[in-house]
């Protein structure tokens, strides 16, 4: 069985890995908002690109475009976008995992094999310190697949690339556990802060609010 995690929602605390930074932004150069403000509102404009997403975009082309689209609402210079983006691509190495995670993944990889379905780039996911917890030739990322998340085929093209082994997903976000759900994939949720079940799609068979669970959920599973 192979185990795949999602990057930045599962593992890693991604808001408040770039509100740290997009804070100082707002320190330095005298703005009012907040990290978390200035960081909800890019990922707000990221999740509903990558809806609609589809390479030869990439992961990259998307921040920027929703890093763009959330400085322009709040009147900022566009030529902030290149350089700001560059530092938050950079950061994302010290963005911090989940207190639970690095015992919670080696226990699942104790019986199986793990690795990352994320929609980031390549070069982004071997960035992250999710990454250095995983099976480098199962980091799925939407570059490899060719399709995001939510999007069926992103999911599909998850369980081809490692048939014919069964795979399970962990995910955390609305968006992830019900797009992994409607493809047909085994999926556990893994309650994060911040994070809730989309309504209006089905309910996840196995959720779990610690990843020292994990194990036992994907065993049931």
């Amino acid at each position: 069985m192979i185990v795949t995690f999602d990057l930045f929602s599962a593992l890693t605390d991604s808001r408040s890995g770039a509100a740290l930074v997009l804070g100082g932004l707002a320190a330095e150069r005298g703005w009012p908002q907040s990290g978390e403000e200035l960081y909800d509102r890019w990922d707000g404009h990221n999740k509903a690109l990558q809806r609609t997403a589809r390479p030869p975009l990439t992961f990259h082309d998307l921040s920027r475009e929703a890093l763009a689209r959330a400085w322009d609402e709040l009147g900022v210079d566009a030529s902030y976008v290149d350089g700001d983006l560059a530092t938050l691509e950079e950061s994302v190495a010290e963005w911090p995992l989940w207190p639970d995670v690095a015992a919670g993944v080696a226990a699942v990889a104790r019986d199986h094999r793990v690795g990352l379905l994320s929609n980031v780039d390549d070069a982004l996911a071997r960035r992250t310190r999710a990454h250095a917890l995983v099976d480098p030739g199962l980091v799925l990322t939407s570059q490899r697949l060719g399709a995001y998340k939510p999007s069926p085929e992103l999911y599909a093209a998850a369980a081809a690339a490692v048939a014919p082994e069964r795979l399970v997903h962990v995910a955390a976000s609305a968006r992830d556990v019900r797009g992994a759900l409607e493809a047909g994939l085994a999926t556990v949720r893994l309650a994060r802060p911040g994070h809730v079940v989309d309504d209006a799609g089905p309910r996840p068979p196995v959720e779990v609010t610690d990843a020292a669970a994990l194990a036992e959920a994907v065993a049931a599973l």
